[in-house]
Formats: C-alpha cells, sequence, structure tokens
C-alpha cells in the first residue's frame, strides 16, 4: 500500500505538479471564501481559536492536516471512479498503471534474441526496467501443437511467440492461465492444442499474415514491448552430424540421442529477415542473446540473413546469458566453454561485452532428475588468460518450480534482468521499486 502512495512521488509520473495546483487552488478558494464572510467575521473566528483551551499550535496544525487529508482523500476516490469506468479492475493500481506507461516507456531499447521458455523467462524480468523491449523469436519449431498447426494450417509456428507475448502481457497472471490452456486428449482435432496457439492461428486467418496477428495479440494482451518473428519465411532446422548423416527439424534434432552436431544450416539457402527485426538491433541499447537452447533457440536466429551481421555491427552493449544445465541430445557434457566455441562459428563473440552465468550450486533434490537425462550444470572452464573470463558475470540465477510435480530449474527472472541492467547501467534510466 505504501509502495503504491510513493509511486505518485517518483520523478516523471506528471502528478505531482497537480498535487500542488490542488493545493494552491484550495488556498486561493479559502482565502476568497473569507473575503466573502468578511474580514469581522473571520477576526471572530481567529479570536475564538485563539481563545481555545487546545493549544493554537496542534490545532492550526490539525486543521490543515484534516484539509490535505480531505483533498488526498478526495482526489483518490475521483481518479479510481473514473479509472474504473476506463478501465475496470485497475482502480486499485492507478499508480502502477501511470509508472509502466510512463516511466519505463522512457527506459532503454532492449533487443532480445532466443526463443523457448528461456527467452519468455528473460522477458518477464526485463519488462520491470522497460517497456521498450523488442523479443526477436525463432520460428522453427515443428513439434507439438505448432508442428500441426504449421503442417494443417501453414501458418509459422506460434508456440514461442505465444509465450513470450503472455510474458510481455501488463498483467500476465491472469492471462497466462486463459491463453496457455492445453485442451485434453479427447480425440478431437483440438487434442493438445494451447488456446494460445488457435488464437493466433484464427487472427491470421482474419487479418491475412502472421506478424499482423502478432500484432494484434499483443493488443489483446496489453504488451509491454512488442514480439517478432525472425523471419515470415517457413523454413526448418537441419543439423549436420558428426558421423556425417543429416537431422532434419527442430523436434528431431533435439531428440537425437548422443550424436554429436557439427554445423547447422536451414533448409533454404537465403532467408529473408523480418525487417523489423533488423531495425530493431540496429536501434537497441542492449542486445541480449540468450538463454536458450543453443541448437534450436540461439543459433537458428544468427541463420537468418543479416542478423548476426546487424548484431556485430552494433554499437549496444551485448551480453550473452549462458544455460544453467546442458541439455540432452544436443549439449550433453558441454561446458560453458564449449557453448562459447559452438557459438563463435555463428557469430563474432569478441563484440560481446558480458557473459551472465549462474554461480550458485544446484540443490541436490533438484540435480538427481537432471543427471538421470545426462543433463549436467553448465560449468564454467575457462582459463584464467581467456579475453572470456574477464567478461563473466556471476550472478544467482536458480529459480525452482515445480511442473507437473515434477523439480524444475529455471532462470530466475527477476535477477537476471537486474544483473543485465547493472552491466548496462549507462543505459538504464528508469530504476523499478520493489514489487
Amino acid at each position: 500500500m505504501i509502495q503504491r502512495i510513493l509511486k505518485w512521488l517518483y520523478p516523471g509520473m506528471g502528478v505531482k505538479r497537480w498535487a500542488i495546483l490542488i493545493a494552491l487552488s484550495a488556498l486561493i478558494l479559502i482565502l476568497g471564501l473569507m473575503g466573502f464572510v468578511g474580514r469581522e467575521n473571520v477576526r471572530y473566528l481567529w479570536q475564538f481559536f485563539m481563545n481555545s483551551p487546545i493549544p493554537i499550535v496542534a490545532l492550526v496544525g490539525g486543521l490543515i492536516l484534516l484539509g490535505l487529508i480531505g483533498i488526498s482523500v478526495g482526489m483518490a476516490f475521483l481518479v479510481r471512479s473514473i479509472i474504473r469506468e476506463i478501465s475496470p479492475g485497475a482502480e486499485g493500481r492507478a499508480s502502477e498503471l501511470i509508472y509502466s506507461k510512463r516511466l519505463l516507456s522512457r527506459g532503454r531499447k532492449v533487443a532480445a534474441i532466443g526463443g523457448g521458455t528461456g527467452l519468455s523467462t528473460l522477458l518477464r524480468g526485463l519488462k520491470e526496467w522497460t517497456t521498450n523491449l523488442t523479443a526477436i523469436v525463432t520460428v522453427m519449431d515443428d513439434g507439438g501443437s505448432s508442428g500441426v498447426l504449421r503442417r494443417e494450417r501453414q501458418i509459422l509456428p506460434p508456440g514461442d511467440i505465444r509465450n513470450c507475448l503472455i510474458a510481455l502481457a501488463e498483467d500476465e497472471s491472469k492471462i497466462a492461465k486463459l491463453f496457455q490452456h492445453r485442451f485434453s486428449k479427447s480425440g478431437s482435432a483440438l487434442d493438445s492444442h494451447s488456446l494460445g496457439n488457435l488464437v493466433l492461428a484464427g487472427l491470421q486467418e482474419m487479418t491475412g499474415s502472421f506478424d499482423r496477428a502478432i500484432e494484434e495479440f499483443s493488443t489483446v494482451l496489453k504488451v509491454r514491448g512488442q514480439v517478432l518473428p525472425a523471419t515470415l519465411d517457413s523454413v526448418e532446422l537441419v543439423a549436420h552430424m558428426a558421423d556425417g548423416s543429416l537431422i532434419r527439424g527442430e523436434c528431431n534434432i533435439a531428440e537425437n540421442g548422443v550424436k554429436q552436431i557439427t554445423q547447422m544450416t536451414l533448409s533454404k539457402p537465403r532467408v529473408k529477415p523480418y525487417p523489423k527485426v533488423l531495425s530493431a538491433i540496429r536501434n537497441a541499447d542492449v542486445i541480449v542473446l540468450g538463454p536458450g537452447s543453443l541448437y534450436t533457440s540461439i543459433i537458428p536466429n544468427l541463420l537468418v540473413d543479416e542478423i548476426a551481421q546487424e548484431i556485430e555491427r552494433s554499437r549496444a552493449i551485448k551480453l550473452y546469458v549462458a544455460n544453467l544445465m546442458t541439455q540432452p541430445g544436443e549439449t550433453e557434457g558441454f561446458t560453458l566453454g564449449d557453448h562459447l566455441t559452438a557459438l563463435a562459428e555463428y557469430i563474432d563473440l569478441n563484440s560481446f561485452n558480458y557473459i551472465v552465468i549462474n554461480k550458485e550450486p544446484i540443490p541436490a533434490e533438484y540435480l538427481a532428475s537432471y543427471l538421470e537425462d545426462n543433463s549436467v550444470p553448465v560449468k564454467n572452464d575457462l582459463p584464467e588468460e581467456s579475453e572470456f573470463r574477464r567478461k563473466i558475470i556471476g550472478v544467482d540465477l536458480l529459480d525452482f518450480v515445480e511442473i507437473g510435480g515434477e523439480k524444475t530449474l529455471k532462470h530466475h527472472s527477476r535477477n537476471l534482468a537486474q544483473a543485465i541492467a547493472r552491466c548496462a547501467k549507462d543505459s538504464f534510466a528508469v530504476r523499478p521499486g520493489k514489487n
């Protein structure tokens, strides 16, 4: 409650000036009433107060305080009643809404590049620092609900886009439960489809394009920032394996077993980037790569024409966020150095300013289930003399959740966002209050 009240006093809220105007107007009104009542009557009231058994300082102070409280309460209820009509359910969060619209809109421009749950986790934290956020999302998934819609409706896979839109929604708590809902298996065409995926498919049919569908859905969700597909071309991932074989399709790559990936390409030789993506990278103050699956979420974006080159040319603060654990079928046994070596095949990492990694040990009760799948913590094995080691920022990034009764690790969205803000402190003008 106190935090909400204090937000009205933050610089740039555009509220204090009107509060002062109200106070001055009230003073002028009092002076006018005094003139209207007459000098003699005012003098009589003054004498009454002076002769009162209550100390004059306490009496006058109490009257002033009572007046200020009355003005404040009146204005608060006036604003609340107006907001109730304009935006039902938001009347108790007026200061938070203004804080979001005015202060966060002045935050620096951030381009976050990746896919999967890693990117949506990052966005969930960053939206508390700035609304000038652009999520650049890989659209090459071919499994699950996204894969079915891709094959049957000829649309780009909506799953990762949906997750990012929900993560950036103004009120995620209500939105997530609705649009993340999956239909249970009942032998119907809706089996295992996410409601949010179906909405995006419907919006594409209505608007005629996938990018317009995203824009319309963003409006519905009141998204803080924007979500952009890396490309509007329909392409598949192709993994070149150490034994010379090729694996086509993201879903198949993730399930390839123990074969080692040596190179990633796309099913088409030239894939055009979505123009707004290049503009967002070009104008960004901060660029964040990861977290996410190395070969199926991060590198796919860099395979799209011009994206890697635009990142390299940018003078923004650039950060790579390392994964917490290795990923079965993709990065089994990979250390931090292995991740960087693989990534360096697709982008010049020398242009990056920081590498953000988790510094905290993982509790045994969470680690056990990962070890069963040959997934281990990503170890920092960089030698002391390494150029990259000097760029490392160690942070407590562990967040513990239970999904389907299974103990799971993910990046702590708020800690990660705060670490990025510290690394790029000159680029963040806004400092949010604690929620």
